[in-house]
């Protein structure tokens, strides 16, 4: 099974390192030296990573010069793993286990089908197919308390206005 692990951005240097914007929970482990990385229709293998400035500078062998380097600009980097491969982390989540799971309120009422996990900066979020509308839930413990990967279902806290706008509380201005 193939999971994308990143993009590489621009070349650094002029020895063929590439900046790599990161899209795994584990850069060290899938960016060590040695280990071998999917890049369109051929594999690369890292010679070298270090985080810098919030993404990862790395050395592939194949890449020589900064022409090389420059030339991959924009390619998705996948890793091979094993489909019943799990993180290390307790509570922790690949996208791929959380994608197709139910959606379902504490009272077990269904919300819809998780689609996608939108990884931003200060959290994660779960994007939910809800009978063709698009919810968005951050991907915390207050708003999700639990992940039930056998049942095949997350619990949503249903807060006023996270799964229906229309509850959502405003606050007006004075005088208004």
């Amino acid at each position: 099974m193939l999971v994308v692990i990143g993009r590489i951005g621009r070349a650094h240097g002029v020895r063929g390192d590439v900046t790599v914007d990161v899209r795994t929970d584990e850069p060290e482990r899938r960016f060590a030296p040695g280990s071998s990385v999917v890049c369109g229709d051929g594999t690369l293998t890292v010679a070298s990573a270090r985080p810098h400035s919030g993404r990862f500078i790395v050395k592939f062998q194949e890449v020589a010069d900064r022409t090389a380097a420059e030339a991959l600009r924009g390619s998705v980097l996948e890793a091979r793993i094993d489909p019943d491969e799990l993180p290390d982390e307790e509570d922790a989540f690949y996208d791929r286990q959380l994608i197709g799971l139910d959606a379902v309120t504490e009272a077990g009422a269904p919300i819809g089908v998780v689609t996608d996990v939108v990884h931003l900066p200060a959290h994660d979020t779960l994007a939910i197919d809800a009978s063709g509308l698009e919810v968005l839930v951050p991907f915390v413990a207050a708003l999700v308390p639990e992940v039930d990967l056998d049942g095949g279902r997350v619990v949503v806290v249903d807060v006023p206005g996270l799964l229906d706008p229309d509850t959502a509380e405003v606050s007006r201005p004075e005088g208004a």
